[in-house]
């Protein structure tokens, strides 16, 4: 899941940030919303976590443009206006969640989350191929009944190739969706971490690579 933080307050933006990261979410963040607006036309978000008021671009006119391009792009509203006049006009602009501050960190995840498996094709929560199963909620992956210790960008690589259903998936979609944007595409971060996540998985073999495709889990 790629999630984009949209928070002017730089403390909070970066503690949620980091936090969303242990979910194996690749997060990016912008601290205004000029720069939301242009990190939203570039790249193809799952959720986007924003602050109400933000200085340059406000929040609600991100917001209004979002919905009313149709994107993809699941929106959880934060501000600190409270009242139910606020939530329903937040809700009326075209947020799909809303959350006052002060927020409960586990609520937050936990609607994060909520929305992404929305903003994708349904699936179950519980995903299964093969002998493979991987419980994205609880972040827990198993092979054949054995428990995968899996990294965070492990278990995100192996989430996108059980969600593709078989499909070949890039590098540069992998390295799309697992990592955020500051991340060097030429480090090779994504063969390297493939071969440990093959590894943890164990024989026989499992991800197959197609040449000058990309990967799939058949």
């Amino acid at each position: 899941m790629r999630v984009l933080v949209a928070e002017d307050e730089k403390t909070l933006a970066d503690l949620v940030a980091e936090g969303l990261r242990r979910y194996a979410m690749a997060v990016d963040v912008a601290y205004d919303g000029t720069a939301a607006a242009e990190r939203l036309s570039v790249n193809d978000y799952d959720v986007l976590v924003l602050d109400r008021d933000l200085p340059g671009t406000p929040g609600d006119a991100i917001c209004r443009d979002l919905a009313q391009a149709g994107a993809r792009t699941r929106i959880l509203m934060l501000t600190a206006a409270a009242s139910v006049r606020d939530r329903v006009a937040g809700l009326g602009l075209g947020s799909d969640d809303y959350l006052p501050k002060p927020f409960d960190y586990a609520e937050l995840v936990a609607r994060v989350q909520a929305l992404g498996r929305r903003s994708q094709a349904p699936v179950p929560p519980l995903l299964t191929r093969g002998d493979i199963v991987l419980d994205a909620p609880r972040m827990q992956a198993f092979r054949d009944g054995r428990y995968l210790a899996l990294s965070r960008k492990e278990f995100a690589l192996l989430e996108v190739l059980m969600r593709a259903d078989g499909a070949i998936v890039s590098a540069e979609e992998l390295l799309e969706r697992a990592w955020d944007e500051h991340t060097d595409p030429f480090s090779g971060v994504v063969r390297v971490t493939m071969s440990k996540l093959r590894a943890k998985l164990g024989d026989p073999p499992v991800i197959g690579t197609v040449a000058g495709r990309g990967y799939h889990l058949p």
